[in-house]
């Protein structure tokens, strides 16, 4: 069917990323034991410290397989070993490869919600990814009002309201995406432009801004991350195919 993405696959060993592919990675982050403690040796003392403050068990393991795979993954395409990646921010916080290594044209950004994860790579193309899992206990009319914008809100409002819960997270997910990509925080408001609300697994979903020159620089494209889940991808460009790969 037209609009249908790929579906998630095993990947190939050795893995290549050509500069018109974006990839994303699904994970789950309830690792066995023996698999988290060879994660968390990858890791920086900073990030082993950050896992500490964690105060519930289940999200310190979580936290530390997901930036346990982010390395292993970045690694991978990389031919390098996870434990000597070195991590940068910008000034609005996205993170990056640091400079200096000779991997800075390897973009990637990261999501996760409750126990699952989404990690999306490109070649010096700019990405963001955003992964929800639905509760129908978040969504009210004062917070679309407060982050959506006025067109969003109409759309919503319009819905049944049996179908309201998922449409809101679809917005959701795919603004956060969106601003990830660009990676300007809160320099842009998420009531400034306006994204679908329309379900299923769509492609090149319009971006409609008063700064239209820039948001038609981007692509954004919804995903299917699994049952109880909504996700968007967003990259640089219209000239990009998605491949969808699963972590084992």
């Amino acid at each position: 069917m037209p609009g249908l993405e790929p579906p998630w696959q095993t990947a190939p060993e050795p893995i290549t990323l050509p500069p018109d592919e974006v990839h994303v990675w699904r994970a789950g982050l309830d690792v066995g034991s023996i698999a988290l403690l060879r994660l968390r040796e990858t890791l920086s003392a900073d990030e082993q410290a950050r896992a500490e403050r964690f105060y519930s068990p289940v999200d310190r393991a979580r936290y530390l397989a997901g930036r346990g795979i982010l390395r292993a993954l970045l690694a991978r395409y990389l031919g390098t070993r996870a434990g000597d990646l070195r991590f940068c921010c910008n000034a609005q916080g996205k993170p990056a490869l640091a400079p200096g290594s000779g991997t800075e044209d390897l973009r990637f950004n990261l999501s996760h919600s409750q126990k699952l994860a989404l990690f999306a790579f490109a070649f010096r193309r700019e990405v963001g990814v955003d992964l929800e899992y639905v509760r129908p206990s978040v969504p009210d009319d004062r917070l679309a009002e407060r982050f959506f914008s006025p067109q969003e809100v109409t759309r919503l409002r319009a819905l049944p309201e049996s179908a309201r819960t998922e449409a809101f997270f679809h917005c959701w997910t795919r603004k956060e995406a969106y601003l990830k990509a660009r990676g300007e925080g809160l320099g842009i408001g998420l009531d400034s432009f306006a994204v679908s609300l329309a379900p299923g697994q769509l492609t090149d979903l319009l971006i409609a801004s008063d700064d239209s020159p820039e948001a038609g620089r981007w692509s954004l494209r919804a995903l299917a991350p699994g049952d109880g889940y909504v996700a968007a991808i967003a990259a640089e460009g219209k000239d990009w195919s998605l491949a969808l790969w699963q972590w084992v």
